[in-house]
Formats: C-alpha cells, structure tokens, sequence
C-alpha cells in the first residue's frame, strides 16, 4: 500500500484541498514551494500505462481547476506540472499524480534539458516520429 492510498484511506493526515468520486489533491509535505500539490486518481493505477483513459481524463481537468485556484491565491510567476513515470524517470511513490507546483523568484527549482539538435539529423528525426507513428497505428 503506498502513502497515498493510506492519504486516501484517511490512515494518514494530510491537507486535502479536493475531493470527488475518482480523485483526490492534497498539498505535498515537501511544499517544494508555497502551494506545490499533488493530484492523484483514488483508484491505485502505478503509473501512465495503467491508468484508464476515462480517469485520466477527469484527473488532467481537476489538475486545470486547482492550477487555477493555486495562480489565484498565490499569484505565482509561472506553474509546472510534472508527472515522472517509472523509477529512473523518478517516479518514488508508484501511485500515479501529478505534482502542481507553483514557481516563484528566486525559488531554486531547476529542471535541466538537454539540447541534442547539434547531433541530430533530418534522417534521426525522421526515423524516430516514424517509430512513434507506428505504434499509435
């Protein structure tokens, strides 16, 4: 059982901001910044290839709805959503959610991407929109 199906099960505390039938949102302990929550489906699906399309759905527009009321309140200067998939991606709870987290100045969040256009070809690019193609078929 992870900490969010006990959050869930109310065997934990936690400060729930939103509830309905397939979801729930509570702040995150850590608050990484002022705000910063979490969005999670009720039902335990471990993560993006498990989750059904019918919840996901409901989820990603109660994700809209809190982001909203978190850009009202605290007027951050922008917002991330972040959703991490399997361990390596650095998913750490195995429940999927969201993170919404709110940024501010100065608030030391770094997401660091890095830029492989130099290494890349036409032909690399190609190859690799036609893989993702044939798997959507």
């Amino acid at each position: 059982m992870t900490i969010f199906e006990k959050i869930i099960n109310r065997e934990i505390s936690s400060y729930i901001v939103y509830e309905d039938e397939l979801v729930i949102a509570f702040l995150d302990i850590m608050q990484s910044t002022k705000g910063h929550t979490l969005v999670v489906p009720k039902k335990p699906y471990k993560d993006i290839f498990e989750i059904d399309e019918k919840t996901l759905a409901h989820l990603i527009t109660v994700v809209q709805k809190i982001t909203k009321a978190i850009d009202s309140k605290f007027n951050p200067l922008g917002i991330n959503l972040l959703n991490n998939n399997k361990e390596s991606a650095g998913q750490t709870v195995f429940h999927f959610h969201f993170h919404i987290i709110p940024r501010y100045k100065d608030d030391q969040i770094r997401f660091n991407f890095v830029n492989n256009m130099d290494k890349l070809t036409a032909l690399d690019y190609e190859k690799r929109a036609s893989l993702i193609k044939e798997a959507l078929l």
